[in-house]
């Protein structure tokens, strides 16, 4: 059996996932759009990089748990009517959390193209996560 390529599959995968750019994504927020945004980086990602402000961080393997209504886990930003941009580092990871909240019942949901980098790249605001957080890269 041969191992599939991960991101061959997410690129296939792409088509299924609306997608905003950062800039689409400043000019939503702009415009008054109320989008909630879910970075599903791992904790040291966002200590080492930063994060886009107003953006809850999901770690990608809790989503599901987090944005079922019917979980322990459950959190309350995750509501059926609200609109959902989601990224990760690059714009892979994002493709597949967006998929799984589309097939939990989530109707608006967007991926950020390329990702918290393209974020980056396009000179936008990053809030300092290292600045407030108890958790810290040891040397």
């Amino acid at each position: 059996m041969t191992i599939r390529n991960t991101m061959a599959w997410v690129d296939r995968l792409r088509s299924k996932v609306p997608t905003l750019t950062a800039i689409e994504l400043v000019e939503r927020i702009a415009g008054g759009d109320a989008l909630t945004l879910i970075d599903i980086r791992e904790l040291q990602e966002l200590i080492d990089s930063g994060a886009i402000p107003s953006s809850h961080h999901v770690p990608r393997g809790m989503l599901e748990f987090w944005a079922d209504p019917a979980m322990e886990y459950h959190r309350s930003f995750f509501t059926e009517d609200a609109e959902y941009v989601v990224y990760c580092a690059g714009g892979g990871r994002s493709v597949l959390a967006a998929l799984a909240l589309q097939e939990m019942g989530y109707r608006k949901v967007w991926h950020l193209d390329q990702g918290f980098g393209g974020w980056r790249a396009a000179g936008q605001e990053i809030d300092d996560v290292a600045a407030s957080s108890r958790w810290q890269r040891k040397p």
